[in-house]
């Protein structure tokens, strides 16, 4: 009966306990409620203007194709380019189509490479040597690095609301080694941000997922990306202007091509190093 008696009053105890702990317990769900609302990603009004006008090109667009293009020849000009041989395809059903509404096609371009890279379609690469066969270097370079751009942030705004388990789950390793390097960059993360995108260090799709993630501010990375990528972009767009003369896409970044990428990368670290070197010394 004492063994007993100790029970019960112990159960009591505890149950006491639990009543006690009940209203810190309910003060503290809705603690975790607000924490949890805080720490999920919003956008900020500029962020949220910069999606909008994004999505308002990409249906602009779309419309723009279906309004112009000539009912018959829809399944020549309405396909993604998967292969070099379907750019010249492209080429060679678009050219006409292109100049005489020069305006329908470049909104119809622009809206599909954007949509192609904020949901990492991959071909942007035959979408930009298909700008360099129809509009050359100046005018294709300038449209390829406006559309990449804009993709890019279209892919960051989409990342910072919904792509952390899918970054972590596709790429960890290499997510905790650009937040490693992030972390040690603060003070010239833009040097460091266009030396990423100038250089083939780590891929594009990775940079425009994770960014958000590691909390590298948007207009750093929308800096760095429009800066960052004329080099590459160049490259590609001339060699659309020799399109009969290229055989594969690796031609477009040989060993010369990479060094050269390299040393404009380095160029862009060299302030980064040289502040390194005073503050040790």
């Amino acid at each position: 009966m004492l063994f007993a008696r100790r029970d019960i009053e112990a159960a009591g105890a505890g149950a006491g306990a639990g009543q006690d702990g009940s209203p810190a317990a309910k003060k503290g769900k809705p603690e975790s409620a607000a924490a949890a609302a805080v720490a999920r990603p919003t956008l900020t009004r500029t962020e949220a203007l910069a999606a909008a006008a994004v999505l308002a090109l990409f249906v602009a667009g779309i419309f723009c194709i279906f309004l112009a293009a000539p009912r018959r020849e829809f399944g020549q000009i309405l396909r993604l380019p998967r292969s070099l041989a379907d750019v010249r395809l492209l080429k060679d059903n678009l050219a006409v189509y292109a100049s005489e509404h020069q305006a329908n096609f470049v909104l119809g371009y622009c809206s599909i490479y954007i949509f192609m890279q904020t949901f990492m379609i991959p071909g942007t690469i035959f979408m930009s040597l298909l700008a360099g066969a129809l509009f050359g270097v100046i005018k294709g370079g300038v449209l390829v690095v406006f559309t990449a751009t804009a993709g890019a942030s279209s892919c960051y705004f989409l990342s910072k609301l919904i792509g952390r388990p899918l970054v972590c789950w596709l790429w960890p390793e290499r997510l905790r080694y650009f937040q490693s390097e992030i972390a040690k960059r603060k003070d010239k993360l833009l040097n460091y941000m266009l030396f990423l995108r100038i250089t083939p260090t780590l891929p594009n799709t990775f940079i425009n997922m994770a960014s958000p993630i590691v909390d590298i501010p948007f207009h750093i990375f929308f800096a760095a990306t429009l800066i960052g990528l004329i080099p590459a972009s160049y490259i590609t767009v001339k060699a659309g202007r020799a399109l009969g003369d290229l055989r594969s896409v690796r031609e477009l970044y040989d060993f010369k091509t990479l060094v050269v990428l390299f040393l404009i990368g380095s160029v862009v670290v060299v302030p980064t190093i040289l502040k390194r070197k005073r503050t040790y010394e």
